[in-house]
This record gives C-alpha cells, sequence and structure tokens, in this order.
C-alpha cells in the first residue's frame, strides 16, 4: 500500500503553494495595474481577462494537436493504451477518458490539453519506443491528473498575470521614456518606487509562473501514484525520459552532465527531487501495478511502417518536434 501520510502532506504542501503563488502573480498585476491606470482602469481591464480566458488555447485540444502534426489513434490502433486510459480516467473520477493522440517524432514526450470534459493527451513516436507499458501507463497517469486538477486553467490563468504584467510594465517604462525630457527639465516628479516596480514585477512574476508550473508537476506526480498504486514505475519513465533527453555524445562520455539551470528559472522540476519524493509513497511491499503486462509498451502497427527516423526540427508555429 502506499504511505497515506506522506501523500496527504505533500498534496496540502503543493495546494498551498500553488494558491500562494497565484495570488502573488495577481498581486503583481494588481500593483503594476494600479500605479498605471488606478482603481477605474483596472475594473475596465476585468472584462478583458474574462474574454482572453475564454478564448485560451488550451480550451481547444485539436488545435494544439493540429499544431504538433499529432494523429488521433482509435481504440483499434491501440487498444492497449486505449484500455489503460480508460480504467485510469474512471479511477479519477472523469465522465470520459480524453482522446489520445500520436506524434510521429523522437522526441520523448507526452502532453495533455484541454478541460475534464474536452482533452487529449498525445504521446510521442520516441516515448513508446523507450518506455514499457508499466512506465507508459504510469505518463498517461501523469498527463490525465493535469486533466483531473484543471492545471491547464490553472497555468491560463497564470500566464495571462505574467502577459498582462509584462504588457502594462512596458507600457509605463515606455511612457517614462516619452516623458524623460521633461524628467531632465524637472518639469515632472518622478516616483522611483514606482518605476522599480515597473522595471521588476514582471521577472518576479515570471519567476512565480515558473514556480507554480513546478508545483503542478508535482502533484501530478502524486495523483498519477493515486491513480496507479505505482510510483516506482513513473519514477523509472521520469529517469528514462531525462536520459532520452541527452544526445549519444552527452550520454557516453559526459554520463553525469547536468545542464547549469537555475532551479528557479526550471518549469519542471529537477528528477532527482521528483523520484525522492515518489519514492518516499513507498513501503515495504511493492504496490501492485495497473494490471497490465510489464513489456514494451505497444506501437500502431500502421506507425510502426513510418520509424519516424526525421530529426525533430523547429516548426513556424515555435514548436520542436
Amino acid at each position: 500500500m502506499l504511505n497515506e501520510i506522506v501523500w496527504h502532506r505533500h498534496a496540502l504542501a503543493n495546494r498551498l503553494q500553488s494558491a500562494l503563488l497565484l495570488l502573488l502573480m495577481g498581486a503583481f498585476l494588481a500593483l503594476v495595474g494600479l500605479l498605471l491606470l488606478g482603481v477605474d482602469g483596472l475594473l475596465l481591464l476585468a472584462p478583458l481577462g474574462v474574454a482572453l480566458l475564454l478564448f485560451n488555447r488550451g480550451s481547444m485540444p485539436w488545435l494544439i494537436m493540429r499544431m504538433y502534426g499529432a494523429v488521433r489513434l482509435s481504440p483499434d490502433q491501440a487498444p492497449l493504451l486505449h484500455a489503460a486510459l480508460v480504467e485510469l480516467s474512471a479511477r479519477a473520477g472523469l465522465a470520459a477518458a480524453p482522446s489520445l493522440y500520436y506524434i510521429p517524432s523522437r522526441i520523448i514526450n507526452a502532453f495533455t490539453s484541454g478541460r475534464r470534459d474536452d482533452a487529449a493527451i498525445a504521446v510521442s513516436d520516441g516515448l513508446l519506443r523507450v518506455l514499457e507499458t508499466r512506465e507508459v501507463v504510469a505518463v498517461l497517469a501523469h498527463e490525465l491528473s493535469h486533466v483531473h486538477n484543471d492545471d491547464i486553467r490553472v497555468m491560463g490563468v497564470a500566464d495571462l498575470f505574467s502577459r498582462f504584467t509584462s504588457l502594462l510594465s512596458l507600457f509605463g517604462l515606455l511612457l517614462l521614456i516619452v516623458n524623460l525630457p521633461l524628467l531632465l527639465l524637472g518639469g515632472v516628479a518622478v516616483n522611483w518606487f514606482a518605476i522599480l516596480i515597473l522595471i521588476f514585477a514582471p521577472h518576479l512574476s515570471a519567476l512565480a509562473q515558473m514556480g507554480l508550473s513546478r508545483t503542478r508537476e508535482y502533484d501530478a506526480d502524486l495523483n498519477a501514484v493515486n491513480l496507479t498504486g505505482d510510483p516506482e514505475g513513473l519514477a523509472r519513465a521520469l529517469v528514462k525520459i531525462e536520459q532520452g533527453g541527452r544526445n549519444l555524445f552527452e550520454r557516453i562520455l559526459l554520463p553525469g552532465r547536468r545542464m547549469p539551470e537555475p532551479s528557479l528559472l526550471r518549469t519542471h522540476p529537477p528528477t532527482e527531487e521528483r523520484v525522492k519524493r515518489l519514492m518516499q509513497l513507498k513501503l515495504a511491499h511493492r504496490p501492485a501495478p495497473l494490471a497490465l503486462a510489464s513489456k514494451r509498451s505497444e506501437l500502431p502497427e500502421f506507425m510502426m511502417r513510418a520509424l519516424s527516423q526525421r530529426t525533430p526540427r523547429w516548426r513556424m508555429t515555435g514548436l520542436w518536434h
């Protein structure tokens, strides 16, 4: 069985961190808006923010999948993956299982898009070839947890806060530049505290957004384990995905090399920390994974002929796949 005490402690900490980070981002936006527009201006911005949330591209999963060149998989083409997704969706209490898509790319990746009632999960060719069935199921559970937790909408709100904060800050700094001659002549008084807020608020909001993303990933890991009862399966998948993200030169000659990326600038938590948290949920008795054979994950027959030999490249959409 799972260590329920550790699970609930981590879950509570993740939710509190998410709430605090969202409040912090909202406070940055409100402060910058108040400095530039006053109370009346903030009230005028509210309807615009609601409209942008309603038309957020995350609410249109078919558009995201089309941008990645993803192909929808039917139950006949990938029966094992569909069976796992249906079972996991039922355990998560979702009304319907998300649509399943295949991305013909050697990048080892999986992601989700949409809302609880209209979601899609994509898995890449590289992921299906590298992971075993047990590990693919754990990844599906992780992505399904994002759907259950409504993380796409949460991160959409965070992105809206961050973009508005940056836009208002840029507008304020442009006004400062335009009025620079008057400032130099002493015709206008300057509130240097307000200037500092305009300069640093977008950066602080972006850092809070990255922190929120890391927290939501931790929470999805925990909920995935709650769905599968298999923390080890997800831990193994995370390790393989990270190793697969490095090129052949790095894996052979520099196996211990890590990107010198500050933790504050990560959108995903370090794999080592995620694995550590997952293994804390495991007791002496190994939990039984979802009732699927531990073998190499299935590949749809019509995709096995297209081995995806093309090298992943940058697309006009701004995406790599």
